[in-house]
């Protein structure tokens, strides 16, 4: 039996051209040394694709290259600040009023670890800098209630 997938359908979560246009110059250039690195738009949206899905690394579909690539450009921004670099640059302007707290916050309550969580290692990875692995001070609440 045939199965006809639409190729459309498929990408409706990737990047939008426009999107593309607005993340790209925000993005690092390739090494100086060794050879240059896959196409950012397609790492990038392998690992929204992750993210969206939740699967593990190794499950991601083949049109998003090798998962290692992906897994290994996603650990190194990580590590490096690049996405802290890239969202304070996406989120200036975004709100005036609150100025440089203002941020996106996420409900604890829905996050959850996947089965492979358990048994993780102890030591901190030794490729990535201790200060970039502290817990970070959460801005005061907007407004209190009371």
């Amino acid at each position: 039996m045939d199965c006809v997938v639409d190729e459309d359908r498929l990408k409706r979560h990737d990047l939008t051209d426009g999107e593309w246009a607005r993340l790209e110059p925000l993005l690092p250039g390739h090494p100086r040394q060794g050879h240059r690195w896959n196409d950012h738009r397609l790492v990038i949206d392998g690992i929204f694709f992750r993210t969206r899905a939740g699967c593990p690394w190794r499950d991601l579909p083949e049109r998003f290259g090798n998962w290692k690539t992906v897994y290994n450009r996603h650990r190194r921004w990580c590590g490096d600040g690049t996405w802290e670099k890239i969202l304070d640059q996406l989120r200036a302007g975004c709100d005036e009023a609150a100025g440089r707290a203002w941020t996106v916050a996420a409900d604890a309550t829905v996050v959850r670890a996947h089965q492979h969580a358990a048994g993780a290692r102890h030591q901190p990875p030794a490729d990535v800098d201790p200060a970039r692995l502290a817990v970070a001070a959460l801005s005061a609440p907007a407004r209190f209630r009371g």
